[in-house]
């Protein structure tokens, strides 16, 4: 099996990580989390319902066992199969006992499912990653081990997934959820370095390597202290709700200025690589995207903290910043390949 092809896959791949990235940041945006309250089914039903009838209890209805309704607040699972009476019978039933979420929004049902189908869609290319590698195993022994080191990370996020949706979204859990998906995406990006046949850069300079790391420690210690305000913004929902998007900054802690703060330091550094790229002209790939990126970054979390926190930006701010982190791995990857020149 060729290197291109196995290459390809591994993009594509790539792609559907980032699908995963901007369906989960919707679900949280909207607070859908909990729009399936079980795992891997949705209220006990491959295709989730489309309507509350579906899930509230009605006589001569036939349930299949595990299948959930809501009844007197409380989500209810079918212990058998039957079909019931004109009166309500509590021996078929038993209450769900993760979590005592009882709730039906169909909006927050099909916006976590979709982001489910996402997961499963980007499971299919990154399957056979792994199979076509076989093929290659005796040439490219490292490329097989990381794409099944992808297949057991994936397993790995589906199960934490669960652990999320059965604890009630668990905060904690939920970023340890986020850095699984950096995981990921680096084992990705590090397979198709591994097999592009280009050089990176047009020759190597030690300072400009030593920077990047520093950069790319910078960037990834700035995405955690994101997530922490994530989570903390989800404390805040629980007890403000969703309506109070414009009082939710001014609940925030010292985390959420930390953040703001630090963003100063993220342009500096990443702006000095740029800069010594362009200055020493080492070819360094990507270096106008982050310009870019980060110039929307910034403006993105000032509009979140200025404006109210708008919804739409929250999607926005976090696909910028794991584009920022996939550029930077690229770089701490490559910057190395090529040594043709070393300069002082």
């Amino acid at each position: 099996m060729s290197d291109k092809f196995i290459s390809i896959l591994a993009k594509i791949s790539l792609a559907f990580i980032f699908l995963i990235v901007i369906a989960g940041s919707v679900v949280r945006m909207t607070g859908s989390g909990m729009g399936c309250p079980d795992w891997p089914k949705c209220f006990g039903y491959l295709v989730p319902p489309t309507d509350e009838e579906q899930v509230l209890w009605h006589e001569n209805q036939e349930f299949k066992e595990g299948q959930k309704i809501i009844h007197e607040e409380k989500l209810l699972v079918a212990t058998a199969d039957f079909t019931t009476a004109e009166d309500f019978n509590a021996n078929n039933w038993e209450v769900y006992e993760k979590h005592d979420y009882a709730v039906f929004n169909v909006y927050h049902t099909w916006t976590e499912y979709i982001n489910r189908l996402a997961s499963v869609l980007a499971g299919i290319p990154i399957l056979l990653l792994a199979f076509f590698s076989l093929f290659n195993m005796r040439k490219r022994p490292v490329v097989n081990l990381l794409s099944f080191l992808v297949i057991f990370f994936m397993g790995f996020e589906a199960w934490l997934g669960k652990v999320v949706v059965d604890g009630n979204l668990i905060p904690g859990h939920i970023t340890i959820h986020m850095m699984g998906v950096f995981v990921i995406m680096g084992l990705l990006i590090t397979i198709i370095s591994k097999l592009s046949v280009k050089t990176v850069c047009s020759f190597y300079d030690k300072k400009t390597r030593n920077l990047i790391l520093f950069a790319f420690f910078i960037t990834l210690s700035q995405i955690i202290l994101g997530t922490q305000v994530r989570q903390e913004i989800d404390e805040i929902t629980k007890a403000l709700g969703y309506a109070a998007r414009s009082g939710w900054v001014d609940q925030l802690g010292a985390n959420f200025y930390v953040h703001r703060s630090y963003s100063i330091l993220v342009l500096l550094i990443n702006g000095l690589v740029v800069y010594r790229s362009k200055k020493l002209k080492l070819g360094l790939p990507f270096t106008e995207s982050i310009v870019v990126i980060m110039f929307l970054e910034v403006l993105a979390g000032v509009l979140m903290a200025y404006a109210g926190m708008p919804a739409a930006l929250q999607p926005v701010h976090l696909l910028l910043s794991v584009a920022m982190y996939a550029i930077q791995f690229f770089w701490v990857i490559n910057f190395t390949r090529k040594k043709a020149v070393q300069l002082s």
